[in-house]
């Protein structure tokens, strides 16, 4: 029986040999041909590129996908080990019909799972839940397709250091793989774009993740980081999360550089290079700084809901260049190809930095000044946290506006804070933004005042 828990909004994820087996793994394979096979003419031949990361238990599942796919009758190609961004640019570059990778992301690495992909556009929502009915009632048709290994690391290497070209003027960057898949390709970009003086952190493949979990997001995980710029005196530092779709990012400083803000600076480097009107997508976690920076400078910020695959379907829909969230997920259509890619985002931060004679501390310093929080979460069950949600905009709009475009984003004039329902786990989601951190405290205070009224512990 497949666990319905592992199918969640974005994804497919869960504890290996608890939730998910080669034997899931195949049903997921021959659910996804299925779902293929239906939606297209009868008798034409389908493709779907397949890769996995470097997790010890990928191997596996990626042969159970591989099996079921070929019984549902579409062929593979099957790009071996890689970071999720080699597969996308594989499925981009072969116009295959689908793509799988095996993956787990960021989660810790008795993990794993798979993101789907049809076309251009991710696989989410009602859409994984068609799988799992799917896999669940073993609702298949069978084939018998064939697989094509191929190699495309140098491929992708190739691509992203041509579209970034050469740097404008020699910098010191060190980047920290963590271990990951992206640790298969870091050093080969760096030197692509022409780095004689970058350090590279962690760039041996371990899906044990011996030295710190990869998840950029987490402060604690970008020390060796920080210390690192801070000691070689580099001009930036750049990370990627397990598979390296998600980017994190440090100063000349040393200073973390959250997502919105990366976000904001690629957005700026877009309206600059192009001009007023153009448009970049943002989630609702990000900072009040970026609507207020590029829509200053002539750009158009929209805001969406939170999840990378509602970012990339949103930006798509407005024909944005550029769109992206708090957690790292950013997307480029800007001389690319559209999804998100953290190692593609990290050689154009550095190229960013090389074409102007600031410093990127200078350049963050521009910007305004806001305190915020980082993102908080408050436990509530998947039958109640909607219904918080839905009394939460009804009560404060009482007093403020309420952006709820995904949850309630209460605006108090001087700062502003969130509740979200979060999609994938049985958690509320909070951030709050100020000017300074006693307004902090105050706007938090009042939205977690009003949290515990509805028995919701404080973070």
């Amino acid at each position: 029986m497949v666990n319905p828990h592992i199918f969640r909004q974005y994804d497919i994820r869960g504890v290996v040999g608890r939730d998910i087996d080669a034997s899931v793994a195949e049903s997921i394979g021959r659910s996804f041909g299925t779902l293929l096979r239906r939606r297209s003419d009868p008798g034409r031949i389908l493709r779907v590129a397949l890769g996995q990361d470097n997790r010890l238990s990928s191997p596996e599942l990626a042969a159970g996908v591989r099996a079921g796919l070929t019984s549902a009758g579409v062929n593979v190609l099957d790009v071996g080990t890689v970071p999720t961004p080699a597969l996308n640019f594989t499925a981009a570059h072969e116009h295959t019909d689908g793509a799988i990778q095996v993956t787990g992301s960021h989660n810790p690495p008795e993990y794993n799972g798979f993101k789907l992909g049809l076309g251009a556009s991710s696989l989410y929502g009602k859409q994984i839940q068609e799988i799992y009915r799917l896999a669940s009632n073993a609702e298949f048709v069978s084939g018998s397709g064939s697989v094509r290994q191929e190699s495309v690391l140098d491929l992708y290497v190739d691509d992203v250091a041509t579209r970034i070209g050469p740097l404008s003027r020699p910098l010191k960057v060190v980047a920290d793989a963590g271990n990951g898949a992206g640790a298969l390709v870091a050093r080969k970009l760096l030197d692509g774009l022409g780095l004689t003086d970058a350090r590279c952190l962690f760039c041996e493949s371990d899906g044990t993740f011996p030295n710190h979990h990869p998840d950029p997001v987490v402060d604690k995980n970008l020390q060796h980081l920080v210390e690192k710029v801070r000691e070689t005196k580099a001009d930036l530092g750049v990370a990627f999360d397990g598979d390296a779709d998600r980017i994190g990012a440090v100063d000349d400083r040393g200073e973390i550089v959250r997502g919105d803000t990366l976000l904001l600076i690629y957005g700026v480097d877009l309206v600059e290079r192009h001009g007023p009107g153009q448009k970049v997508v943002f989630d609702v976690k990000c900072s009040q700084a970026l609507p207020d920076v590029l829509t200053e400078m002539g750009g158009e910020a929209i805001m969406s809901a939170t999840g990378h695959s509602l970012i990339k379907q949103r930006m798509k829909d407005e024909g944005a260049l550029l769109a992206g969230e708090l957690s790292g997920h950013i997307m480029f259509a800007d001389n690319y190809y559209g999804f998100d890619d953290a190692l593609f985002a990290a050689c154009l931060l550095i190229s960013i930095v090389a074409r102007s004679p600031k410093s990127l501390s200078e350049r963050l310093a521009a910007f305004p000044r806001f305190v915020s929080t980082s993102e908080l979460r408050y436990p509530a069950t998947e039958e109640a946290k909607f219904g918080i949600v839905t009394r939460a905009v009804e009560h404060f709009k009482k007093r403020n506006e309420v952006i709820d475009v995904d949850g309630a984003r209460v605006l108090f004039g001087d700062g502003w804070g969130l509740i979200r329902a979060s999609n994938t786990e049985p958690v509320l989601v909070g951030r709050f933004e100020a000017r300074d951190e006693a307004r902090l405290a105050e706007i938090r205070e009042t939205m977690e005042g009003w949290l515990r009224s509805e028995g919701v512990s404080p973070a």
